[in-house]
């Protein structure tokens, strides 16, 4: 397929008060991190657009007792977002949740991106919920709600297959499910999990994947029930952001050290969200670490960044800006110009812009690869 000439079988843009038109781009691009969000907000966080795909049990449970996440508060996370809903202030249909309508999603980002494939992360899935049960009906009902208001409309758009991810055996289950479906390229997870991800607490969902061939793409948030630092809970929104990369570190580490590659080695992790550039440095202090303690962990038969060059992948949103900004490129080309994978965080209020990000040098196949032939070849799009 000439991926300059998309299909686009979904409903027709059309004109929203206020929107502004982006700049035209040129380039053909796979974006691998979009946020799509049920309308409206239902009584107990759940919206009202998943009931279709929700059994009666609970909708009655979420609008009786509601969904209680792994976080010592109630009302959800204890730092207000930049923006109303983490989302640029011209992302909002008629006043809906942005990333909510197709048709508004289409006119803003992906006619005018040339997007020729994304890949839908749900946030709001109920992932990481306490219930186990509830999480499960969730987060299928999520499935299902991407698959009809979304890849079936919409030829462009890939889900990820949201999963209780606290319940392996389920999830393991789940993903088998949907092995095969060409609706979904991945399987969401967040970093912020009751345990470090490399637990084997985790592994059925790796061998699933892996069985699936689908990458497990790792997302940064969730709700693990313990602080974002070592040292307890931080102060500032900003605080938490920047903490993104400390909780991607972990879970690669834990992944490693662990075994989880060397258990799985066709298992692909896409880190999403929380930049790259700390790999390098990360990946030589792992390798310092296990040169002197490699005897504590000899299931490893490789050094820790061997690894992370055969099986880990990361998306650029939100890419770190160095001055000179050549530094850029230096992380990139120790880790290696196809671990890298385009994203733009839409509708989020950090969207990268494809027009103006990555400003560095590259070649026109760097270029192309980083944009789109990566996430081609990682997620198997045609």
């Amino acid at each position: 397929m000439n991926v300059d000439v998309l299909n686009r079988s979904g409903p027709r843009p059309r004109a929203w008060p206020g929107d502004q038109a982006p700049a035209q781009s040129k380039l053909a691009i796979a974006d691998c991190d979009i946020h799509p969000r049920p309308a409206g907000v239902g009584i107990g966080g759940v919206s009202k657009a998943l009931y279709p795909y929700l059994s009666q049990r609970w909708r009655e449970h979420v609008e009786t007792i509601g969904v209680r996440y792994r976080q010592p508060w109630e009302r959800g996370s204890a730092y207000p977002k930049g923006q109303p809903q983490a989302c640029r202030r011209d992302a909002w249909p008629n006043g809906e949740n942005p990333g909510s309508d197709l048709g508004f999603m289409a006119q803003q980002h992906l006619d005018p991106n040339n997007v020729a494939f994304g890949v839908l992360n749900p946030l709001t899935s109920g992932q990481g919920a306490q219930d186990a049960d509830l999480s499960a009906a969730l987060t299928h009902a999520t499935n299902e709600w991407q698959v009809a208001e979304w890849t079936s409309r919409d030829a462009r758009l890939k889900a990820s297959v949201v999963v209780p991810y606290e319940d392996g055996p389920t999830s393991a289950k789940m993903i088998a499910a949907r092995a095969g479906d060409a609706n979904f390229a991945q399987v969401l997870l967040l970093t912020r999990t009751a345990e470090p991800l490399g637990q084997r607490r985790y592994w059925p969902i790796y061998q699933a994947a892996a069985e699936a061939n689908l990458p497990v793409g790792i997302h940064a948030f969730g709700y693990g029930g313990t602080a974002l630092t070592a040292g307890g809970w931080p102060s500032f929104y900003i605080e938490e952001m920047v903490g993104h990369a400390q909780c991607q570190q972990a879970a690669l580490t834990s992944l490693i050290f662990e075994g989880v590659f060397e258990r799985f080695p066709t298992l692909k992790v896409v880190l999403v969200e929380a930049g790259f550039a700390w790999a390098p440095a990360h990946a030589w202090r792992m390798d310092a670490h296990f040169r002197k303690l490699h005897k504590e962990v000899p299931h490893l038969k490789r050094l820790p960044s061997e690894y992370m060059c055969s099986n880990v992948w990361f998306t650029t949103q939100p890419v770190e800006e160095p001055e000179p900004r050549e530094h850029l490129a230096d992380a990139i080309e120790w880790m290696g110009w196809d671990r890298v994978l385009f994203a733009t965080d839409y509708p989020h209020w950090d969207f990268d812009d494809p027009a103006h990000a990555l400003p560095i040098r590259m070649s026109e196949s760097q270029k192309r690869g980083i944009f789109l032939e990566n996430a081609r070849k990682v997620y198997g799009f045609t």
